[in-house]
């Protein structure tokens, strides 16, 4: 797997993130132990050492805890930092690889099996597609201002939409086949597809 350097965010988002992943962390421990079904949002607080009501100002659901990784900092900041002049949609698939490559170099376990538990419990996919449109916002903002296009751009969030709805399909295709095929490898080869599709 190719190296993977963070871009920088600042000390409120790392604090941030980092109090995110010690949930999830706790979440994927209880889930190995007792399932999904039978884990409850009291039970993960109380294993990451918080209080419920901090757990719900990172996390909408238990649901979210597979979802909403906090990753959205590092993809906006991993944006910026392409180069200049470089097509908007091969800056969105290189944002979105490194994100990815980076979440799989922290815990490769964790994220394998919240999205096998994201493909098989009806109401973690529904949860999708809420999870995506607010990144899609956020995300399509960049992209944006990268472009000197308005923040509300259509061309712009059509784009980003296109590239996340790619990614979650091929995420969950993964799961749901048990492809051998690694994890970024697919992801990169779905999203080059669609940037060649794009180019026209």
């Amino acid at each position: 797997m190719a190296s993977v350097s963070t871009p920088s965010v600042g000390l409120r988002e790392r604090k941030k993130i980092k109090t995110r992943r010690a949930i999830r962390r706790a979440a994927r421990l209880l889930f190995e132990q007792q399932g999904y079904e039978a884990t409850t949002v009291e039970q993960i607080a109380e294993a990451a050492e918080i209080s419920p009501s901090t757990f719900f100002r990172y996390f909408p659901a238990k649901e979210d805890v597979l979802l909403g990784d906090g990753y959205e900092p590092l993809v906006e900041a991993a944006l910026r930092d392409r180069p200049a002049g470089e097509p908007l949609a091969e800056s969105v698939r290189q944002a979105l690889l490194q994100q990815l490559r980076l979440q799989l170099a922290q815990d490769p376990e964790e994220t394998l099996q919240f999205l096998r538990i994201a493909q098989r419990v009806p109401a973690v996919r529904n949860r999708m597609a809420g999870t995506s449109a607010a990144a899609g916002r956020s995300l399509a903002r960049v992209v944006a201002e990268r472009a000197g296009r308005p923040a509300d751009d259509l061309q712009t969030r059509l784009l980003v939409s296109a590239f996340l709805a790619a990614w979650h399909e091929a995420l969950l295709d993964w799961a749901e086949t048990g492809s051998h095929e690694e994890l970024p490898d697919l992801l990169d080869r779905t999203l080059a597809l669609l940037t060649d599709a794009l180019r026209g």
